[in-house]
């Protein structure tokens, strides 16, 4: 595989945490290059099979662009183990502060993801400050979207805006992943 320069990872890294497809005007805007150098870095980067058009000038980051930044690969059966149940004993437990439980747990990815939508903004808020989401997702095996978690942890959102960020990153990886569990 061949080294990429500094520019292509940059737009590699964009592609990857936006999480969305993204114009090569976006693109130019956030990183602060021309368009019209964007337009060359992602014609040689679609090429090598590191990015894709996701239609009406849009690009995204492939699996094999996700590669390049040092994300794992993820197969069918990795997939499907990560979305799988995790015994009772590994359910993540919401607290809404030390020694606070709810009473409320999740044993698998997409049931975690559903909860967030109503479970007490002060639970997400004390799990997130102190990275409980990340370490349990990397235990169901996901390391790309606790590193998601992360980036999302260090930008200090909270309140509503935090809720709606972590469930839309939740479910963009939930489909995600079922989409590789069943080979499509």
């Amino acid at each position: 595989m061949k080294q990429l320069s500094g520019t292509k990872i940059e737009l590699l890294n964009l592609l990857w945490r936006r999480n969305k497809p993204l114009s090569v005007r976006d693109m130019a805007e956030e990183t602060g290059l021309k368009a019209q150098s964007v337009n060359m870095h992602l014609i040689n980067m679609r090429r090598r099979g590191y990015v894709e058009s996701a239609g009406r000038g849009l690009y995204s980051i492939t699996s094999l662009g996700k590669e390049i930044l040092g994300l794992p690969k993820i197969d069918s059966k990795k997939a499907k183990k990560i979305l799988a149940p995790v015994p009772e004993n590994k359910e993540f437990r919401f607290y809404r502060g030390i020694g606070k439980p709810l009473g409320i747990s999740s044993s698998n990815l997409k049931d975690f993801s559903e909860k967030i939508r109503e479970i007490d903004l002060k639970s997400i808020e004390f799990h997130m400050s102190r990275g409980d989401f990340e370490i349990w997702v990397h235990f169901l095996g996901d390391a790309e979207l606790a590193k998601r978690l992360r980036l999302l942890r260090e930008s200090n959102m909270t309140g509503k805006d935090l809720r709606r960020e972590l469930y839309h990153i939740l479910r963009s990886r939930c489909e995600e992943l079922e989409k590789i569990a069943v080979g499509t």
